[in-house]
């Protein structure tokens, strides 16, 4: 049988990232599948509460917990992520460093929009310079 080109499914374990709702943002792991729309998700050591959540206000993630059993509880869910280092993991893909970086770029003030401004121009004429003398 060939390989499949897909990656990421929608299993037990899986860390998924929430698009909308009140904890948009955080992640969660899949606890259960409930039926081709939904699944239980649990976030004991990110902050998201258990609930059913549709699969489409979810982005499914390259991580996920392993030997997690079905229908696991909060606790389970919380040593598991703990042991394998789940919010680290996370924390240092590029995919959640892209998203810090956005989030810091929206959160700047119009001084401090100005002041990266400057340093960029600044670092271009360095750049400029370095490769004029090289030519």
């Amino acid at each position: 049988m060939a390989d499949s080109t897909f990656k990421r499914f929608v299993e037990v374990g899986r860390v998924v990232l929430l698009k909308s709702g009140p904890s948009a943002g955080k992640i969660a792991v899949i606890a259960e599948i409930i039926d081709h729309n939904r699944a239980i998700i649990d976030g004991p050591t990110t902050g998201v509460p258990r609930q059913s959540f549709p699969y489409r206000h979810l982005t499914l993630t390259p991580i996920a917990l392993t030997k997690l059993p079905r229908g696991a509880g909060s606790g389970v869910i919380r040593k598991q992520a703990e042991k394998e280092g789940l919010v680290a993991k996370w924390e240092s893909s590029s995919w959640a460093k892209k998203r810090a970086a956005m989030e810091k770029r929206r959160s700047l003030n119009d001084f401090e929009r100005f002041s990266v401004m400057v340093a960029k121009k600044q670092r271009r004429d360095v750049v400029r310079k370095a490769l004029a003398k090289a030519a």
